[in-house]
C-alpha cells in the first residue's frame, strides 16, 4: 500500500527547500506520496512562542556555527550543490505560499513548487517582492496573473490560516515537519527516520 507524507511546508526556511530535496528521493526509492501543506512559518512560530535559530541561538556561543556546519554536511550528503543562502534573508513568504494553495487548487503544483523552490533557493531572487513573483511564474510557464490574484482571495486565506491552525493543533512548532501516519519527524536531519518509518510500513 502506498504510504502518504505530510509536509508541513513553508518557502521561507531554508532547510524546507534541503528537506524537499532530499525527501523527494526518498519519495522515489520508496514509492511514498508527497503531501505538501502550505502553512505560515510565521503563525506557527506566534502560536507556539517558538523562534526562528537565527534569533533563538542568537546568544549561544558556537550554535549557529555547529548550525551551518550540519547544513554544509547535509548539502554534501545529499549533493545539493544548487542550494545558496538567500541574500535577501528573511523573505516575508505570505504571497508565495498563498500561491501555492492556488497552485494546488489549479492541478499546477509542482511546477510552482520549482520554480518557486529554484528563484528563492537557487537563483537569490527576492521572492516578497509581486513583480519578481510575476516574472519567474510567467518564466516557468505559469499563469502569473491568475495566481498572484487568486492569493488575495478570501478562500486561498482561509485554507492556509485553517493549514497552520491544523498543523499547530497536531504539534508542530516549526518547518520542516512530517508526518508518517500519526508519528511526527522534525528537521530535516530526522529524514533517516521517516525513510525507516515508511520502509517498515511497506514491508508489514
Amino acid at each position: 500500500m502506498t504510504q502518504t507524507v505530510d509536509f508541513i511546508f513553508d518557502f521561507a526556511s531554508p532547510n524546507a527547500y534541503l528537506a524537499h530535496r532530499a525527501l523527494t528521493m526518498i519519495a522515489d526509492r520508496t514509492g511514498a506520496k508527497i503531501n505538501l501543506i502550505p502553512c505560515l512559518l510565521g503563525g506557527i512560530f506566534k502560536s507556539t512562542g517558538n523562534q526562528a535559530p537565527m534569533i533563538a541561538f542568537s546568544g549561544v556561543k558556537g550554535k549557529l556555527d555547529y548550525e551551518m556546519l550540519e547544513m554544509h554536511r547535509f548539502i554534501e550528503e545529499h549533493d545539493l550543490s544548487d542550494f545558496k543562502m538567500n541574500p535577501h534573508f528573511p523573505v516575508n513568504s505570505l504571497t508565495i505560499i498563498r500561491g501555492l494553495i492556488a497552485a494546488q487548487q489549479s492541478g499546477v503544483e509542482e511546477p510552482y513548487v520549482e520554480a518557486v523552490l529554484k528563484a528563492m533557493w537557487e537563483d537569490g531572487e527576492n521572492m516578497a517582492d509581486e513583480a519578481v513573483i510575476r516574472s519567474v511564474l510567467s518564466d516557468a510557464g505559469l499563469d502569473a496573473d491568475g495566481i498572484l490574484e487568486a492569493t488575495k482571495s478570501a478562500e486561498v486565506k482561509t485554507v492556509l490560516i485553517g493549514n497552520t491552525n491544523d498543523a499547530v493543533a497536531r504539534g508542530v512548532f516549526g518547518v520542516p515537519t512530517f508526518f508518517v501516519g500519526d508519528e511526527m519527524f522534525f528537521g530535516k536531519d530526522r529524514l533517516h527516520q521517516l525513510e525507516k518509518a515508511l520502509s517498515e510500513r511497506i514491508n508489514r
